[in-house]
């Protein structure tokens, strides 16, 4: 048995080392992420890490472990920005409100998958155009859902958050240690 962690992701390989497991393979799906018309943000986040689990390649015996990380403001979907500008205009849409940011698992063992999904309550301050340039400026929202990433500079922007830490980082570590348990996988053994 060998775990194959389906993502590219940086953070979701350093959330998966806090309990202690290092994946045997790393093997980023290549899906369509394109939401369909009037799709909404919960379904539209499980379909994506469905498709992203089944679409990676793995022996009968293998778990695969996939997830994807979405930002909603109301029925709006925000994912990863095109540029700086949609990044910018993410960030005004958000600034001095609460969004959600849903984190959907997927984890398949042979014909089998199990899933779950995470929604964590974000508030973001009321951002001045000079927070939003110099935010702009650090990169750091490149290649994230909703124009930003918690653990970094744009933390500072999130005074209050409801939920799941790890999930807005793109993980959530209990959820994710419940369904490798389902699945068969050792989390908990004695080293």
């Amino acid at each position: 048995m060998k775990l194959i962690l389906g993502s590219g992701s940086p953070r979701r390989l350093e959330l998966l080392g806090t309990l202690g497991i290092t994946p045997d393979d790393v093997r980023p799906p290549d899906i369509d992420e394109t939401p369909g018309k009037g799709e909404l943000p919960r379904p539209y986040c499980a379909r994506i890490s469905r498709e992203k689990v089944v679409a990676v390649q793995s022996d009968i015996d293998d778990i695969v472990l996939c997830a994807d990380t979405t930002v909603a403001l109301g029925r709006r979907i925000m994912g990863k920005p095109r540029d700086a500008g949609e990044a910018a205009q993410f960030l005004l849409a958000m600034s001095g409100r609460r969004h959600r940011v849903i984190t959907a698992l997927a984890v398949k063992r042979g014909e089998r998958i199990w899933e779950r999904d995470v929604v964590t309550t974000v508030q973001m301050k009321r951002l001045s155009d000079l927070e939003i340039n110099a935010y702009l400026a650090t990169d750091d929202w490149q290649g994230k859902a909703g124009a930003y990433g918690i653990q970094g500079p744009a933390g500072a922007f999130l005074p209050w958050i409801q939920g799941s830490y790890s999930a807005v980082m793109g993980l959530p570590v209990a959820e994710t240690a419940a369904l490798l348990s389902a699945a068969g996988y050792p989390v908990w053994r004695e080293t």
